[in-house]
């Protein structure tokens, strides 16, 4: 064994890696593994190595080694991801970006912002802000995840309803091929000729190359912002009057809706936000624009919930009063603690007149395997985040959580919705692609990820079921247990 912790075969690899990085970037010790081993969902497997670059020809080096070893590599941020895209499961390298760090350029004048992939979100937005423009893609981990992991799997948040998701604000990338190339694609143009690569790299959860930098689009911060809280009786009120505000030609900057569930795990951990206790359901209603008019416009949105039978609607009246009401709603996954040691988040999509339906079906779910949902989601996209509440240490607790999942999803799919608005597939939904997509769109898929990555060297048994992602000339590799370590 070696200084590194790595046997066999393993410290061949891992002696070939410390000679690109040296050893205080090489991880093959088992405590230091285990840090890898998850990421934000259910399920766990250790890598065989952990490296940590900190630079593009660096990663270059790295996949070429990874290639003669022929052992697959995993790209990771911040590990906050929510379906299992960074977890190792087919061992191999995990390729950690967080000393990649650094905001390469801020331009104002060409509202762009150049970055590396383990730059956090909320660093991004700040810097931007300095200049009075905003990076506009805030998912709810903004404080913690990394810009690299958000154009993994196309990261959206609770203000994507206006300004849309990671997608629509990257404009080019810079990655390294499973050639060991650098490639660069997009432009600071509006359009680029030939076929968009930088759109084909954004949700690809990082099975198509290993990202280095992304550009990305700055937005203006607009001169004003109303946020507003209406609370409704039940959550099929508060869906319908998410409805009746767009019915009406309004399209706030968010619309985000927090069951009775979320309102009383939010109100123990952060009693100072003041949500109403006896609300089914609320309403975070914001919109942006120039002063005038602006009143009359949360006005008007404030009537509509009314009508759709609001119990009260308030406005935040000041800035202190906005922050406390977005606090609770980002903070909602980390006050879900405070009801139930453990919980699985899943993130499908349904056609926005049909959310009453279809988390009817979800609470049915809960019921029917006899575990507690909550549900906090971006209800302007139909874009739902059940929050199945468990306790690991009860037997046979993840085999119902698992199961209660998968029939979730499936109800969004036969709503005619979809798997994922911003999570990814990544191993806890590729198995259900196919009752999504037929062979033939499948397969499309699958050509261009074997064009791309033709040995599947990067991120294997993800996104695509087992069978179609799984490393060439191995044996199928089955989905581990929670908890299970190599």
């Amino acid at each position: 064994m070696t200084a590194n912790g790595m046997v066999g075969g393993a410290e061949d690899l891992a002696g070939a890696l410390v000679r690109i990085l040296g050893p205080d970037r090489v991880l093959g010790r088992e405590q230091d593994r285990l840090l890898y081993e998850y990421d934000g969902s259910v399920s766990r497997r250790m890598p065989d190595v952990v490296v940590l670059p900190d630079n593009a020809a660096e990663i270059v080096e790295i996949v070429k080694t990874a290639r003669a070893f022929d052992v697959p590599v995993v790209a990771r941020g911040s590990g906050t991801g929510l379906s299992g895209a960074a977890i190792p499961l087919e061992g191999g390298i995990v390729l950690s970006t967080t000393r990649m760090n650094r905001i390469l350029e801020v331009d104002f004048r060409n509202r762009r912002a150049v970055v590396e992939p383990g730059v956090v979100n909320l660093n991004l937005s700040k810097a931007a802000m300095a200049g009075g423009f905003n990076y506009a893609p805030d998912p709810s981990s903004e404080k913690a995840c990394s810009i690299g992991g958000n154009v993994a799997t196309n990261a959206g948040g609770p203000h994507t309803l206006a300004w849309g998701v990671t997608t629509n604000h990257v404009t080019g990338l810079e990655m390294v091929t499973a050639d060991g190339e650098i490639v660069r694609t997009g432009s600071l143009a509006a359009a680029d000729p030939g076929y968009d690569l930088t759109g084909l790299l954004v949700g690809s959860e990082g099975t198509l190359g290993i990202v280095t930098r992304v550009a990305v689009r700055l937005v203006h911060e607009l001169e004003s912002v109303r946020t507003m809280l209406a609370a409704f009786a039940s959550v099929d009120l508060a869906c319908r009057a998410v409805s009746e505000i767009i019915g009406n030609r309004i399209v706030p900057t968010s619309l985000e809706l927090m069951d009775q569930i979320c309102v009383r795990a939010v109100s123990k951990w952060m009693p100072s936000a003041g949500l109403p206790q006896d609300a089914g359901a609320i309403l975070l209603i914001e919109v942006e624009g120039v002063t005038d008019g602006l009143d009359s416009l949360a006005e008007e949105i404030s009537e509509i919930c009314m009508t759709a039978g609001a119990q009260e609607v308030r406005q935040a009246a000041t800035d202190s009063e906005r922050a406390s009401l977005w606090a609770a709603r980002k903070g909602t996954f980390g006050a879900i603690g405070v009801l139930a040691p453990n919980y699985y988040v899943q993130d499908g999509v349904v056609p926005r007149t049909l959310l009453p339906d279809v988390l009817r079906q979800v609470y049915e779910v809960g019921e029917k395997h006899g575990l507690e949902i909550a549900n906090v989601f971006h209800a302007g996209d139909g874009n739902i985040h059940p929050l199945i509440l468990f306790d690991d240490a009860e037997e046979g607790a993840m085999e119902r959580v698992l199961a209660a999942g998968k029939e979730i999803l499936q109800a969004c799919i036969d709503a005619g919705g979809t798997l994922t608005g911003e999570h990814g597939l990544g191993m806890e939904k590729n198995r259900q692609l196919p009752d999504l997509l037929d062979e033939a769109d499948i397969a499309a898929m699958v050509a261009i990820r074997d064009v791309f990555a033709p040995d599947r060297l990067f991120n294997p048994s993800k996104i695509f079921p087992p069978e179609l992602s799984a490393r060439h000339n191995r044996p199928q590799v089955a989905e581990p247990a929670v908890g299970a370590r190599d």
